[in-house]
């Protein structure tokens, strides 16, 4: 798989009829390795051992109503009165990361209500805090260190 802007983690994977799995720690299962999955899968690991995020509060492929639809939001960090800190949209590394992709996670959170923002596809990322007053967003140079 493709080298990605995390560090290396020791990664759970393995193979069966031609296909590979790795493990992820917050669904408690093997998925199949894709390109997204594999940013997202370093994502979490950099949120639990770089951020020290808390495996509890974090939810992988959550599903959501955005306009009466059913979507899918790639990675979620709660806070522990269950509201949303942190809400991540995760692309393939070969998906370059444009407007649309933020304006995809703004529709989101338009329902969610984050406080932050996060877009990457492993390679790039981008960092945004939520001024839901002002309805706009502010980027980050880095997503900050869990505070307990």
């Amino acid at each position: 798989m493709q080298v990605l802007n995390f560090p290396t983690y020791p990664f759970r994977i393995k193979n069966r009829k031609n296909k590979s799995y790795i493990f992820d720690i917050i669904r408690k299962k093997f998925v199949q390795i894709q390109a997204e999955e594999w940013v997202r899968q370093h994502l979490v690991w950099f949120l639990i051992h770089e951020k020290k995020y808390p495996k509890s509060l974090i939810n992988v492929e959550k599903k959501i109503l955005v306009n009466g639809l059913t979507k899918r939001v790639d990675v979620v960090v709660f806070n522990k009165d269950g509201s949303i800190y942190l809400l991540v949209e995760c692309k393939a590394p070969e998906i370059k990361i444009t407007q649309q992709t933020f304006d995809q996670i703004a529709r989101y959170n338009l329902s969610l209500n984050a406080q932050l923002l996060m877009v990457t596809n492993g390679l790039t990322h981008y960092y945004c805090v939520v001024d839901k007053a002002a309805e706009n967003y502010a980027f980050l140079e880095s997503i900050p260190d869990y505070i307990p």
